[in-house]
């Protein structure tokens, strides 16, 4: 299971890595869209087709957990501008979608959010942007019903 200090260690490696050969923005209004968006939103995805029609793996299982989780959020089709398909990679200096970011910040791709879930990190995550998760409800009514 990847807690937050882990997670975040991976993400730092993999950043100070990347600034050997990372490249700058070709396109500095993509730059601004991208910051804005993600900035606007408690929770957005980047992802490859559109919730109700991923057209990656990845993304529907994504999109899975965030069903699970009962999580409004903001999704981008990377597949409808490739701009932005590039631009959300340079962005985050992460080279795979889908991508998430929760208030602001880069949590990860599929593979970390899945064990952002499995661990129950993930309703930690939402609960401080004020996110309260259908699970977590689920658990307190089942909690309730028991006494």
């Amino acid at each position: 299971m990847m807690n937050t200090v882990l997670r975040r260690s991976v993400l730092s490696i993999y950043n100070t890595s990347k600034k050997l050969t990372f490249r700058s923005f070709a396109d500095s209004a993509t730059k601004e869209n991208i910051d804005k968006l993600v900035k606007n939103n408690k929770v957005v995805v980047f992802m490859k087709g559109v919730p109700d029609a991923p057209r990656c793996g990845f993304s529907n299982a994504v999109v899975q957990i965030m069903r699970m989780h009962a999580v409004p959020y903001d999704s981008h089709d990377v597949l409808a501008d490739e701009n932005l398909r590039q631009g959300i990679k340079d962005y985050s200096s992460w080279p795979t979608i889908p991508q998430v970011f929760i208030n602001g910040e880069f949590v990860g791709g599929c593979d970390i959010m899945l064990q952002m879930h499995q661990s129950g990190e993930l309703v930690e995550e939402l609960k401080k942007v004020g996110i309260k998760s259908a699970l977590l409800t689920a658990s307190e009514q089942k909690q309730n019903e028991t006494k």
